[in-house]
């Protein structure tokens, strides 16, 4: 028990790693809590570092959802993976190393199906670029990406064989993710949320 406690400890804490607020303030010197969304998420960062720090941090959340949902099989306890990649997206939230407000669960959220579903990370990623490329919405795109996570998880069921763990976080995920983007769902109606302009 102890080693199970210690295992998800340690994915929240690496979740609550705040790649933003560390890539802006050592390679930009902003806090880019100050700036655009106030947001520690990739999306925040690119529109207000650019693309080379937009992708790095990123990347660097999709790896701590990853690496988080890994300890299990690293340290051989016996949890299933996608329960230590929950703790390590709600670090990523809610960053104890951040004043817990952190990003909105989508990268660390994608870093986990990474590591436990390689197939699932990719249908999820074509469809998020589809998505962005008809809508220019970011928001929009990742709650699309989320519902095609959850559509697979259940067709794979059907054609496959059923993972009801998978199913079970992934809704929890998208739950996540939906909510995050409560204030951009409403910008989207209110035809007010920012379009990218790069795609």
């Amino acid at each position: 028990m102890v080693e199970i406690i210690a295992t998800l400890v340690l994915a929240y804490l690496l979740g609550s790693i705040p790649s933003g607020l560390i890539i802006g303030k050592v390679f930009y010197k902003t806090d880019i809590r100050e700036h655009g969304s106030g947001n520690l998420g990739g999306t925040n960062t690119f529109r207000t570092l650019g693309v080379k720090a937009g992708l790095a941090v990123t990347i660097a959340d999709i790896l701590k959802g990853t690496l988080a949902a890994a300890l299990p099989v690293l340290f051989h306890i016996d949890i299933n993976p996608l329960l230590s990649g929950i703790f390590a997206v709600i670090g990523h939230m809610y960053p104890i190393f951040a004043s817990f407000r952190g990003g909105k669960a989508v990268a660390t959220s994608a870093g986990v199906l990474l590591f436990y579903t390689p197939l699932m990370f990719l249908i999820v990623l074509i469809v998020f670029f589809i998505s962005l490329y008809v809508t220019k919405y970011v928001s929009l795109s990742s709650i699309v990406a989320g519902l095609s996570a959850i559509t697979y998880s259940i067709v794979r069921g059907f054609i496959h064989e059923w993972d009801i763990p998978l199913i079970v976080v992934v809704f929890i995920l998208v739950s996540f993710v939906v909510y995050r983007h409560r204030t951009n769902i409403k910008r989207i109606m209110n035809k007010t949320e920012p379009k990218i302009k790069w795609l």
